[in-house]
C-alpha cells in the first residue's frame, strides 16, 4: 500500500465526521505528492508508518484559520499548523489586499517585527532523527520568509538587520508603521502562548489590526490564495525591496513613552523597581524607558535573555499569571523594592506586584482590572491637579473590563466608551473614528482628548500615537504612581483600597471554560446555543435583569459586517441588577471560553469602620464565588457535563 492508501485506511477508521476526513485526505494527498512539500515528507512518512491517525487528521483537517488579525497556532507540518507555507499564503493574501486598498500607490511599504521564538518540538511530535524543515524555525526566519513574499510581489519590507541584537515589540511595531507612514505591517509572534506556538498578525496603515469589514475582506483574499509568489533571500536583497530599520524609530518610540510622564523624575534610590521581561523583549522597551526616565531598575537576571523556550519562567510567560513573577518576588524581597513590573514576550502586556499595606513582608499581585483602574485614576487626577486636562477627555475600555474604570472616569467628568468588544483593535478603532470624524457614538473629541485605553487582560494604552496596547508607556505610569504614593507616605496597595472605598468595591474574575477535543468544540457550541435559547432567570440567587446576545442583528451592534464580525460577536451577557454581570465569550478556534464575572458594591458610606467595610467586601467576594459556581453548573448542564 502507498503512504496515502495507508493514511486513508487509518483516518477512515476514526470516529469523526466524514466530511472532515475527506478534507484531511485531500490536503494530505497534496503534501505527499506536490514538489513544494517534498521537504516535509520524511516526517509525514514516519507519522503514517507509526499510525498516528488522530494527529494526522488534526494536522490536515483544515487550513489553519485566518482569524481577525492573522494565523496563530502550533508550529508543525500540515495546513493546520504554523509553517512557512501557511504564513506564506497569509502574506500573499495580504499583498493582494494592500494592492486593492492602495491601488495607485507605489511602492507599497510594510514593517516586519518578530519575537524571540524558535521551534524546538517541546511536545516531541516529530522524529528527531529525520529531516524536519520546521525544527529550529525561528520568528526571524518566519519574518525573512514573509519579506521574500512581499518582495516578490513588489512590496518593500522594513525589517531589522540580520545581525541586530534587538527585537521589535508589538507596540513598537504599531508606532513604527505610523512613524514611517507605511501601509501595513506583520508581527511574527505568539505572545505568551506555549513555546511550540507561533503566529503572524497583520496591521493596517493606522498601526492597528483591521476591524470589520476590513478584516473580512483580507480573510477572504487569504482564503483565495492558490499560488504564493516568493524569491530567495539573496534575490530579495538584490531587488532593493528589503529595507533595514535603523535606530531612529526606536529612539522616537522610547522618547514618546517618556513623554507620558506625569510627575517629577525620581532622585537616586528614591524608589526601587524590580523588572522582568520573562525572557521576552520588554527589556528593550519598558525597561529602557524606565531607566531613561531615571528609575533605578533591578533586573531579574535569570529571565533577561531573550529566549523563546522561556526556561526560567514558572507556569507561563504571562504577567496575567502570578506564578510567572516568583523569581522577581525573590529579588524584590532581597533589595526591599517598592514595585515589581513584568512584561509578556512581545511587551504589549504589563503585570505587577506591590508590597501589601495590610501584612508586613507580604506582596500583592495586581490584576489587569486593578492596573486599569489605578492608571485611569492616576492619569486623570494628575492632569486635573496640573490643569492639563484636555477640553473633552475620553477614556476607552472593553465591555468586560472592570466598571470601576467607568466610575472613575465619570467622577472626573470624562467621556467614557465602555461597551467595546474584546480586543484592543476596537480601542484603536475608536481613536481612528475620532481622528476621521471627531466622534465615536455619543463621544466627541479628537485623539488629543484621549486619556487612556484599557482592557482586563493587562492591556493599557496611554498615547494615541500608538494603536495597540503598550507595556512601556504603562510601565512608566505605574512606576510614577508608586513613586507619587511613596512621596505621600502611602503605597500603591493603599491607593487601590482607597479607590474601592471612594468608588465602590468591584470584584472581577475571569473563569476559563474548557472542553477538550473535537467533542469539546461541538459541546461548546451546544452550550452557547442552549444559553441563547433559554437564558437563566436567576444566577447565584440574583435575578437576571437583562440578557444580551451580541449576535442578535436587531440589537445595538446591528447587522453583521462579515464572518469575522459574527465570530467576534459570539458573546452572551447576563446583567444581574445594577451591580453585577456575567459575560461569556468562546474562542473562535478552540473548545474553550472565558466567563467574565463582576459584582460590585456602592461606595463606602461615610463613617463606616475599616472592619465593617472589610466585612462588606468579603460579602461581595463570597457572592461572586456563588454566582460563578452556579453559572458554570448551569452552562455545563446544558450539554450534560459538570464543571
Amino acid at each position: 500500500m502507498s503512504y496515502l492508501e495507508q493514511a486513508e485506511a487509518g483516518i477512515r477508521s476514526l470516529p469523526f465526521d466524514e466530511t472532515i476526513k475527506d478534507r484531511a485526505l485531500r490536503y494530505l494527498a497534496d503534501w505527499l505528492t506536490l514538489e513544494e512539500f517534498a521537504a516535509y515528507r520524511p516526517q509525514l512518512h514516519w507519522l503514517i508508518e507509526t499510525k498516528q491517525w488522530t494527529g494526522l487528521l488534526d494536522r490536515f483537517c483544515q487550513i489553519l484559520p485566518f482569524g481577525t488579525g492573522g494565523r496563530r497556532g502550533q508550529v508543525g507540518i500540515g495546513p493546520n499548523r504554523m509553517n512557512l507555507w501557511t504564513l506564506g499564503a497569509s502574506v500573499q493574501g495580504h499583498c493582494v489586499y494592500l494592492r486593492e486598498r492602495f491601488p495607485s500607490v507605489s511602492p507599497l511599504r510594510v514593517v516586519l517585527a518578530y519575537d524571540v521564538r524558535r521551534f524546538e518540538d517541546r511536545g516531541r511530535n516529530y522524529n528527531p532523527d529525520l529531516p524536519n524543515p520546521v525544527l529550529h524555525l525561528s520568528s526571524r526566519q518566519f519574518a525573512e520568509h514573509a519579506a521574500c513574499v512581499y518582495a516578490a510581489n513588489g512590496i518593500h519590507a522594513y525589517i531589522l538587520p540580520s545581525d541586530s541584537q534587538r527585537f521589535l515589540a508589538t507596540p513598537e511595531l504599531s508606532f513604527t508603521i505610523r512613524f514611517l507612514s507605511a501601509h501595513g505591517g506583520l508581527n511574527i509572534s505568539a505572545s505568551h502562548n506555549p513555546p511550540d506556538d507561533n503566529g503572524g498578525k497583520f496591521y493596517d496603515e493606522r498601526g492597528g489590526q483591521p476591524v470589520p469589514p476590513d478584516d473580512q475582506i483580507m480573510a477572504d483574499l487569504v482564503d483565495q490564495v492558490r499560488v504564493v509568489k516568493t524569491m530567495s533571500w539573496p534575490d530579495a536583497m538584490r531587488s532593493g525591496r528589503i529595507l533595514f530599520l535603523d535606530d531612529q524609530p526606536h529612539k522616537a518610540y522610547i522618547d514618546l513613552c517618556r513623554k507620558q510622564s506625569l510627575v517629577a523624575p525620581p532622585r537616586f534610590d528614591e524608589i526601587r523597581i524590580v523588572f522582568t521581561p520573562l525572557h521576552g523583549v520588554g527589556s528593550m522597551t519598558a525597561m529602557e524607558a524606565l531607566i531613561e526616565q531615571g528609575f533605578r531598575v533591578n533586573p531579574v537576571d535569570e529571565q533577561m535573555t531573550p529566549d523563546g523556550q522561556f526556561p526560567n519562567v514558572t507556569k507561563a510567560p504571562n504577567p496575567e499569571v502570578p506564578e510567572s513573577m516568583d523569581r522577581a518576588l525573590r529579588v524584590a524581597k532581597e533589595v526591599e523594592a517598592d514595585l515589581i513590573l513584568a512584561t509578556d514576550p512581545d511587551a504589549d502586556r504589563l503585570g505587577g506586584m506591590v508590597p501589601s499595606c495590610e501584612a508586613a513582608g507580604e506582596w500583592r499581585f495586581l490584576t489587569g482590572n486593578e492596573i486599569a483602574a489605578l492608571l485611569t485614576y492616576f492619569k486623570l487626577s494628575q492632569l486635573a491637579k496640573q490643569g492639563q486636562m484636555p477640553s473633552s477627555p475620553i477614556v476607552v475600555k472593553t465591555e468586560v473590563t472592570t466598571s470601576l474604570v467607568t466610575r472613575i472616569a465619570r467622577h472626573f467628568k470624562a467621556q467614557i466608551v465602555d461597551d467595546l468588544l474584546v480586543g484592543f483593535k476596537y480601542i484603536a478603532d475608536v481613536l481612528w473614528s475620532l481622528e476621521q470624524t471627531g466622534r465615536y457614538g455619543d463621544v466627541s473629541g479628537t485623539p488629543d482628548d484621549f486619556i487612556i485605553g484599557v482592557e482586563e487582560s493587562h492591556g493599557i494604552l496611554v498615547t494615541p500615537k500608538i494603536r495597540d496596547k503598550d507595556a512601556a508607556g504603562a510601565a512608566v505610569l505605574l512606576a510614577e504612581l508608586a513613586l507619587d504614593q511613596k512621596r505621600q507616605g502611602s503605597s500603591v496597595h493603599r491607593c487601590l483600597l482607597d479607590l474601592y472605598r471612594q468608588f465602590g468595591y468591584v470584584r472581577n474574575s475571569v473563569v476559563p471554560v474548557v472542553m477538550a477535543g473535537l467533542e469539546g468544540k461541538r459541546d461548546m457550541m451546544r452550550m452557547l446555543d442552549g444559553l441563547r435559547s433559554a437564558p437563566p432567570k436567576v444566577i447565584g440567587g440574583l435575578e437576571v435583569t437583562a440578557f444580551d446576545d451580541l449576535q442578535d442583528e436587531s440589537g445595538r451592534l446591528g447587522p453583521f459586517k462579515g464572518e469575522t464580525d459574527r465570530a467576534s460577536r459570539n458573546v452572551l451577557s447576563f446583567r444581574l441588577g445594577e451591580t453585577g454581570r456575567i459575560t461569556l465569550r468562546p474562542s473562535g478556534t478552540e473548545p474553550k471560553a472565558k466567563a467574565y464575572v463582576e459584582l460590585a458594591s456602592p461606595p463606602c458610606p461615610t463613617g463606616t469602620s475599616d472592619e465593617d467595610w472589610r466585612r462588606a467586601c468579603d460579602g461581595i467576594d463570597k457572592k461572586a464565588k456563588q454566582v460563578t459556581e452556579d453559572f458554570l453548573q448551569l452552562a455545563f448542564g446544558m450539554v450534560g457535563r459538570t464543571p
